[in-house]
């Protein structure tokens, strides 16, 4: 019975394991061998000492990093229990069952399970799980039955799995799409060969559904296809903004040629602008400087002007004195004149009385006489010059004052003159300087218009990218609204 048992053991796929009261392995059936000896590089990663073909006789702890713990577990195991374990970078899947003889252990049976493929299972199916939340799934025979439908294809379409289930995908296929292409279609996907794109789905009101779809062949373990799996997304509404798109697309791209062609037209009209203004700021800078030059001169002149009349102003005042020292010479010879007249009416009345006294001597007093007739003559003539240079005298002093006047109306004026001329040449310094920043401004104007010229050059280069940018985005829009 033992033989038969041990020969079924052997026989079976299922990985057995056992291990007697003590822990020790004594049976491993062939195919817990071969998982074994094919994870054994993977589990000497953990455990070094590990050997595949050395675990007959070897304790249960062998397959943990602390051996102790694994033989506690199994002391206390009065029932089958259930592990998922970590060695290397393998997992298993155990179960471990105390066998039992009346009322006492004999030892342990241990199934293996290599863990991946359920792992790969379970997340494989985390995945689709994910998928159908977000996505419409469809699945179909090789033959195009419908198998089954999610809720997102459902609700997508409006129908329910009982008015779809047995049906084939034909009917839910839009007139256009009944091509014919539909039989290669369905040939490719049975010749294992995905087919993905945009295609229209008549939903049960008779709506129009456009879907972006991967109809996936699905093999069998003969690698056969088994079945067609569709995961498709509803884009309805995008296809529809998209039929809009062209018009909006031709209605903005018209006003924006229309605004690319008006700033192409301002860039050029700007661009004779600035050079004109260029020009005129060129010649105004010229002028700007000619004008500078000739106040320059006309401040140096006025310098020259303002000297010459202080000059004038310093010798109108030494005239001005020298007239006025005449005028108190003439003044001082006018007594003198008087001193002179007094002394003539003395001699000429001395004469009268010599005249009366030669007239009272007679014959003796004949030439006494003759004297003073001489003498009276004299007297006379002395008079006569004296009222002579009296009236001369008078006539300078009048003169004199008439100059002294003139003299202070020129002084005045000359006066007059040379403020002006300070203020001139002080004006003429503020606009020479005001000239010079001109000129040294319209400079820089000029080279700031050159500047906006070249700028405005650029924009037109960048209104012509933006053109050729804007028709090839309107080729490009064209081509996504198809």
């Amino acid at each position: 019975m033992v033989a038969l048992f041990k020969t079924a053991l052997d026989a079976v796929r299922t990985n057995v394991m056992i291990a007697d009261a003590d822990f020790k392995i004594i049976y491993m059936n062939p195919a817990v061998t071969a998982l074994m000896k094919e994870a054994e590089a993977d589990l000497r990663k953990d455990l070094p000492d590990f050997r595949a073909d050395s675990l007959i006789g070897r304790n249960m702890g062998v397959f943990h990093k602390n051996p102790a713990h694994q033989v506690r577990l199994l002391n206390y195991l009065d029932k089958p229990h259930s592990a998922t374990i970590n060695v290397g970078n393998r997992v298993f899947d155990l179960r471990a069952t105390p066998l039992v003889e009346g009322d006492k252990r004999i030892g342990f049976v241990v199934e293996w399970a290599d863990a991946r493929e359920r792992l790969l299972n379970l997340d494989y199916a985390s995945q689709i799980t994910a998928i159908g939340r977000s996505q419409a799934i469809i699945e179909f025979s090789v033959d195009g039955v419908i198998l089954k439908a999610n809720d997102n294809f459902l609700n997508a379409l409006g129908y329910t799995m009982a008015e779809l289930e047995g049906r084939h995908h034909r009917m839910l296929m839009g007139d256009l799409e009944l091509g014919s292409k539909y039989d290669a279609f369905w040939a490719e996907l049975n010749a294992g060969r995905y087919q993905m794109g945009q295609y229209r789905f008549s939903g049960k009101d008779g709506r129009q559904i456009r879907m972006e779809a991967s109809y996936n062949p699905i093999l069998d373990l003969n690698g056969r296809v088994s079945k067609i799996v569709a995961f498709a997304t509803d884009v309805t509404e995008q296809v529809e903004l998209l039929a809009n798109l062209k018009t909006l697309i031709d209605s903005n791209f018209g006003e924006i040629d229309g605004a690319i062609d008006l700033s192409a037209q301002n860039a050029t009209t700007a661009v004779e602008a600035a050079k004109q203004t260029a020009s005129s700021v060129e010649e105004i800078a010229v002028s700007a400087e000619q004008f500078a030059a000739s106040i320059d001169e006309i401040s140096r002149s006025m310098f020259h002007s303002l000297s010459a009349t202080e000059s004038a102003v310093e010798q109108t005042t030494a005239v001005e004195q020298s007239t006025k020292a005449l005028s108190g010479a003439a003044q001082e010879m006018n007594g003198i004149a008087i001193m002179i007249r007094k002394v003539a009416n003395q001699i000429n009345l001395l004469a009268l009385n010599a005249a009366i006294e030669a007239a009272h001597a007679g014959e003796a007093g004949k030439g006494f006489a003759v004297v003073a007739q001489e003498v009276k003559a004299l007297a006379t003539q002395a008079s006569q010059a004296t009222e002579q240079i009296g009236t001369e005298i008078s006539r300078i002093q009048s003169i004199s004052a008439g100059v002294v006047a003139s003299l202070s109306a020129i002084t005045n004026a000359v006066a007059t003159v040379r403020e002006n001329v300070t203020i001139t040449s002080s004006a003429l310094e503020e606009q020479n300087a005001v000239s010079q920043t001109m000129s040294s401004n319209m400079q820089s104007a000029a080279e700031a218009v050159a500047t906006v010229s070249s700028n405005i050059d650029e924009i037109s280069d960048a209104i012509r990218l933006a053109r050729r940018a804007a028709e090839g985005t309107r080729k490009a829009a064209v081509v996504l609204v198809r």
